[in-house]
């Protein structure tokens, strides 16, 4: 793939050092602790998280996830915290970051009890009282496909063929459990183990919709990541839904595989490496093979 892109390490730096120097934060020592959808940087002098979000699509999501947050916080639920007494997003040229307090370290390991725990503590809060986009998952695959920085013409109308075919079979979904406000990210990497306990953190899928999509997050991890599947059924004991036997899994499951294969799209030319793993999961769609174990993207 051709060099450049958006999102290059010497970018992202570029961004970071503005948007400190800005707000007369140390950025020196930060570390950059993952990259796919955002890219996430630590800190240590400041004590803070920064988030740069890595789609130009997608920028239009971060207000909501500043309002989600702080509403969580109003709450009380266990949830990464935003930086206070800072204007929320924040715009450095043509990007847009969130800063988040870090999160203590040291708590035990986080398994499926914990996420149940806490899904059942969101979806039990009432309805927010700003505005919450419903549920609609294929809007951020097809943003990032036509967002992306490169891709082949037949992956292109691949991906555009799948996006309609799904959107068509969602149509007709018939949940078992009360539509509502769903995080739209709940797997374990988006909860950290903090010495007081798991916090749940990544705001940028949450709207209102189908419970039964926080629930399924979980078992696609184990079929097609790797995961373990004890973590399924331990969600599901603490929940009480195992969303495996409701009829709607299958169609979740698919929309969940095509997020996840095409989330990395907007980086491709900025990040290369990337791309031996996307081919992998568009050949396996492609095929309609759901046995094949997928590596995460780095």
């Amino acid at each position: 793939m051709a060099g450049g892109g958006r999102f290059t390490p010497a970018v992202l730096a570029d961004v970071l050092q503005r948007l400190c120097a800005g707000l007369g934060l140390d950025h020196r020592g930060a570390r950059l602790l993952k990259f796919t959808a955002n890219a996430v940087y630590e800190l240590p002098a400041e004590g803070v998280v920064v988030r740069i979000t890595g789609s130009m699509a997608l920028r239009h999501r971060a207000p909501k996830v500043v309002a989600v947050a702080r509403w969580l916080a109003r709450h009380d639920v266990p949830a990464v915290r935003l930086v206070e007494g800072v204007p929320q997003p924040l715009v450095v040229g043509e990007h847009v970051a969130t800063l988040w307090r870090t999160a203590p370290s040291g708590g035990p390991p986080v398994d499926g009890r914990d996420l149940g725990r806490l899904l059942r503590v969101v979806h039990s809060l009432p309805e927010p009282d700003f505005a919450v986009p419903k549920w609609s998952p294929l809007e951020d695959v097809r943003r990032r496909i036509a967002d992306a920085e490169e891709l082949a013409a037949d992956d292109l109308e691949f991906l555009e063929e799948r996006c309609a075919a799904l959107a068509e079979r969602l149509r007709s979904l018939e949940t078992a459990l009360p539509v509502g406000l769903v995080h739209g990210d709940a797997h374990l990497r988006n909860l950290i183990p903090s010495p007081d306990g798991p916090l749940i953190c990544d705001f940028d899928s949450t709207g209102l919709g189908p419970r039964e999509w926080d629930l399924s997050m979980v078992p696609v991890g184990a079929a097609r990541l790797g995961h373990p599947w004890r973590w399924h059924e331990q969600l599901a004991a603490e929940y009480g839904f195992d969303v495996t036997g409701w009829p709607g899994y299958a169609l979740l499951r698919d929309v969940r595989e095509l997020k996840l294969t095409t989330s990395v799209l907007p980086i491709l030319r900025s990040h290369p490496e990337v791309a031996p793993e996307l081919r992998r999961r568009l050949r396996s769609l492609r095929e309609g093979d759901s046995g094949t174990r997928w590596e995460p993207y780095r």
